[in-house]
């Protein structure tokens, strides 16, 4: 029900020819948590899960969402999903031959 009416209202507020015609509804699923979020998206994906409604939807991961990003949920977490320590570890490396150069 709240799908369709939020697909009424989009049809009915946006300027023809302006925005994406493809939104549909999607399930976004935190990695996280396992807490799932049916709204419209036009993300691109080829996995679907199965909703509450019992109807098959295009299934999108995210790594965080407001069900447990900090700012939202008060609780404090580390989050290296990129590795980024080792990124960084990696430029310091390539820039101790530079620094030595210099001197």
């Amino acid at each position: 029900m709240a799908c369709e009416k939020s697909r009424v209202m989009l049809q009915r507020d946006m300027k023809k020819d302006t925005h994406p015609t493809n939104y549909r509804p999607v399930i976004f699923k935190d990695s996280s948590d396992g807490s799932r979020f049916l709204i419209h998206s036009t993300v691109e994906t080829e996995q679907t899960d199965t909703w509450t409604d019992g109807k098959k939807y295009p299934l999108f991961l995210v790594e965080i969402s407001s069900a447990t990003h900090p700012f939202y949920t008060g609780k404090k977490k580390l989050v290296d999903s990129a590795g980024q320590v080792e990124k960084f570890k990696a430029r310091m490396k390539k820039a101790q031959p530079a620094k030595a150069a210099k001197k």
